[in-house]
Order: structure tokens, then sequence, then C-alpha cells
């Protein structure tokens, strides 16, 4: 299997996991303004709510994927007060063909002394736990 992991952070908690994930894998972690040039059948995706829902750059990149190119979506992340992002990058992503993997990985992710420390060394670890389960 090919993977390829791509985030977005304005806090950079998303980075750190992205980082510990593509590291599972064996491959970079790269920001969403780096596109998916070569096929993979996962993309592991990272990203956040900003103001109750994901960021106008990350429905751009999801909107701008080649479904000729991405077999599923992965997606992970942190949030202060939210949870999972997974409905909203999952119908951006119902909207070009490219199907999303059911699980995914999210934890608190510090904002404003909310959740100081988060994503934490112990995140991290779950985080990359969670990468592996989808090696082949």
């Amino acid at each position: 299997m090919k993977y390829a992991v791509r985030y977005y952070t304005k806090t950079g908690n998303t980075k750190r996991l992205a980082e510990a994930v593509a590291q599972a894998l064996g491959v970079e972690a790269l920001p969403i303004s780096e596109p998916v040039a070569e096929p993979v059948d996962l993309l592991f995706l990272g990203n956040s709510y900003y103001a109750f829902s994901i960021d106008p750059e990350v429905r751009s990149f999801v909107r701008s994927l080649d479904k000729t190119k991405v077999g599923k979506i992965v997606n992970f992340g942190s949030a202060a007060m939210l949870n999972s992002t997974y409905k909203k990058v999952k119908a951006e992503a119902d909207k070009i063909g490219v199907p999303m993997e059911p699980r995914e990985f999210h934890c608190r992710g510090e904002f404003k002394g909310v959740h100081k420390g988060k994503p934490d060394a112990e995140d991290l670890k779950a985080a990359a736990v969670f990468a592996k389960s989808f090696l082949d």
C-alpha cells in the first residue's frame, strides 16, 4: 500500500500529529499546499475545527483531489472544544467521489490555554499506533 500525509494547522498541534503519523508510515508529512501528485491508497488528512467548521483551505484541498489518485481519506486531528471533523471532511469528499475510512484519530489540542500541553507525548504515541494499524 502507498500512503501520503497532508495536514492543515494554525497552532502547530495538527502538524505534530501529522509528523507522528507520517513517521509511523515511513513517509513525509506535508502541508495541504503540497498536492498529492502520486497515486496513494490512503491519504491521511490532518485538520481541525476553526470557527465551528473545517478551514476553507481544507475544503478546497479536498475538492482539488483527483479521485483516480486517492483511494481513501483517513481523517485525523485535534481540537480544543469540538470533536471530530469527520462529517465535515466526508461531506467534501463525497462531492468528488473519494471514500472516507470510517476509523479516525482525534485528540484534544491546546488553544488559548485550554488543554495545556495537548497533544502530549501520549497523544502522539496514540496517533502513531493508529497509523500503524493501517500498515499492510
